[in-house]
């Protein structure tokens, strides 16, 4: 199968390519915002998602399509709300009208807000931000296509050995603060987020590319409270404290989810644990694999306030 991986050179990218390459033709079309390079052993197409006349003749010569290009998390989105909708959503709307294969898209749990109970793909969506918002448009104009959509939990972990690391990520930043500072700061603390390491994205993608089944999916690992992460991360860092910092329930995004849809129709349930992710990162920064933690690259929303995307 000929795959094209768009954003592929990204965090969550990384894990992709490197599997699906595996099996598949794969080309990656990307426009290196987070990079100065692009190394991997694969085609590479360098262009912007909003250049159609570029991109538009290249859909065709492909089998499926994996839309990974996006602006990323609430505080980058924020920034410039008309450019994260053209980026986001309107993208989308010009992939369903220019492309007919199968079309794998991310999207994000965020779409669901702050609701109690486990949630499900039925339930009702609650989006607080422009970036949640942003997906939910997107997945809106997909619901006519060959697409399946996968709503991520909050990612942690290391998807490959040459995709920066995210470290504005709960379990990544605070992993890398328990070991430079021996003290976690959390936010509120109650506040539930289903979890989903990065490669257990690539690991639904490879599962589910030449299936049939087509909609909506939730795709997570384990739902857990922020605090909850903390105490998992003390336990690999004993000596760290954790301080907390109250939060009204109103002001925070808050939500557990059910992604047994997708393992009643294709089969495929996350695996991995936050256990692994925790000594990924603790690896990485301990033996000073990282420079400088603050350099705004490894952070959506620092890099975009100091360098822009236009």
């Amino acid at each position: 199968m000929n795959v094209l991986v768009v954003g592929g050179a990204g965090y969550v990218g990384g894990g992709i390519v490197d599997l699906l390459s595996n099996r598949h033709n794969v080309t990656v079309y990307d426009s290196l915002i987070y990079e100065n390079s692009y190394r991997k052993d694969v085609d590479f197409i360098y262009g912007d998602i909003r250049d159609y006349k570029k991109l538009n003749p290249i859909l065709k010569k492909f089998d499926a399509v994996i839309w990974l290009a996006a602006l990323v998390g609430d505080g980058a989105c924020a920034i410039n709300p008309a450019l994260t909708h053209e980026i986001n959503a309107e993208t989308v709307k010009n992939l369903t009208k220019n492309f007919k294969g199968k079309i794998i898209f991310l999207s994000t749990c965020s779409v669901y807000g702050a609701q109690e109970g486990i949630l499900n793909e039925d339930s009702s969506v609650n989006p607080l931000s422009e970036y949640a918002s942003s997906k939910l448009v997107a997945e809106n104009y997909l619901q006519d296509s060959n697409a399946i959509i996968f709503r991520l939990g909050t990612l942690f972990g290391i998807g490959d050995q040459f995709s920066r690391i995210r470290l504005d990520l709960v379990v990544n930043i605070l992993t890398t603060k328990a070991l430079l500072e021996n003290k976690m700061s959390v936010f509120g603390g109650d506040q539930w987020r289903p979890l989903l390491h990065v490669k257990d994205v690539a690991n639904a993608i490879d599962n589910t590319i030449e299936g049939s089944v087509n909609g909506i999916f939730n795709l997570h690992h384990k739902n857990y409270k922020i605090i909850e992460l903390a105490e998992k991360i003390k336990e690999k860092i004993p000596e760290v404290t954790i301080g907390t910092t109250p939060l009204p329930f109103q002001d925070a995004r808050n939500y557990q989810v059910s992604s047994e849809k997708l393992k009643t129709e294709t089969g495929f349930e996350a695996s991995i644990e936050l256990e692994r992710g925790i000594n990924e990162v603790y690896d990485l920064i301990s033996s000073n694999r990282i420079k400088d933690i603050n350099d705004p690259r490894y952070s959506n929303q620092s890099f975009l306030q100091t360098f822009g995307v236009s």
